[in-house]
């Protein structure tokens, strides 16, 4: 397992080197991060436009701009990812890319995990239930839940149930549930218990959202994983053995049936992040997603750089994650 597990890691370095490329070639030729400063009205004077680009290296080739971004050797020590600078910000010097990542990625890690493990759960639950009982009409309730959830914009839906939040919170006259912010600032001297659980009732609104526009189609991937478990030959087999359906279904069915979800969950990583940006939105969360609003906002390229390849660490990492669970998940798998 140890020797898999660190091929895997050095698998992963190319792969997060090419990350590193696209990113930068997408965001450099993405538009002039210095559009908003030369439209400024009184037109800035070209002293000030110059500066501003050896400020942001834009007066260096892209290739040497890559390799500041990296390594930082020959920049004036604001850059370089290996030496934990991100690079210079259009929102001004005082504006520290890594620190405001450093603080906004626990916002963002507790909601992102949390939704995708009760994601998960649910999607196992309902995928399970609406194989077993195929075609009947719990079936089909599930699937019409599951395709509600589906079609509906992530957006429209977090404003849906924040207002149903304010709504039943005046309907029962007490603070039930949280609709604005992440609970992270208390009082000085409050019991770690009362921070905690503050936190907690701030994420409950949050989560929902994510946790329900991922689960639906997750949800048909186990469904269709787990009816193929049940008509295949070994489960036909221990059935016939006299073994009791729910030791089938637990021991045997289930496990096989989580591999292909596994790989589904790994991917949708992504689109977990990406739903994250809208629901923090909505919530006034100040994660990464309120990070990435700002930084398209003020056309701040090196911010998005750092944004997107957090983006890209994050789901490489849930792959690799995947990778190890398939040995515990199938037997016959073995790590050499």
């Amino acid at each position: 397992m140890l020797v898999y597990t660190v091929r895997r890691i050095l698998g992963a370095i190319p792969v997060l080197i090419l990350a590193t490329i696209l990113t930068f070639v997408m965001i450099d030729v993405s538009g002039d991060p210095l559009s908003d400063l030369k439209m400024a009205t009184p037109p800035p004077s070209p002293e000030a436009i110059q500066q501003a680009e050896e400020t942001l290296y834009l007066d260096r080739t892209m290739p040497e701009r890559y390799w500041l971004w990296i390594t930082g050797i020959g920049g004036n020590g604001d850059i370089g990812l290996l030496q934990g600078e991100f690079g210079p910000s259009t929102q001004g010097p005082a504006y520290d890319i890594g620190a405001q990542i450093a603080e906004r990625l626990w916002t963002t890690l507790r909601l992102v995990g949390m939704a995708t493990l009760f994601a998960f759960g649910l999607a196992v639950i309902v995928g399970v239930i609406s194989a077993m009982r195929q075609y009947s009409k719990l079936d089909y309730t599930l699937t019409l839940i599951g395709f509600l959830a589906l079609a509906m914009p992530t957006f429209w839906f977090a404003s849906i149930v924040q207002t149903s939040g304010v709504e039943f919170n005046q309907l029962v006259g007490d603070q039930v549930f949280y609709t604005i912010g992440d609970g992270r600032y208390k009082a000085d001297g409050e019991p770690w218990g009362a921070q905690l659980g503050n936190a907690l009732a701030h994420m409950i609104l949050p989560t929902i959202v994510l946790m329900l526009t991922s689960f639906a189609s997750w949800s048909r991937y186990q469904r269709t994983s787990m009816l193929e478990v049940l008509n295949s030959d070994y489960v036909r087999l221990a059935r016939s053995k006299g073994l009791r359906n729910h030791v089938v279904i637990r021991r045997h069915a289930l496990r096989t049936a989580l591999i292909p979800l596994t790989t589904v969950v790994a991917l949708g990583v992504a689109g977990i992040i990406e739903g994250a940006i809208l629901t923090e939105t909505v919530f006034q969360w100040r994660g990464l997603g309120d990070f990435f609003y700002q930084a398209v906002e003020n056309n701040d390229s090196y911010a998005l750089m750092g944004w997107l390849l957090l983006s890209g660490i994050i789901v490489i990492l849930a792959n690799l994650v995947a990778d190890l669970l398939y040995g515990v998940l199938d037997p016959r798998i073995r790590y050499e």
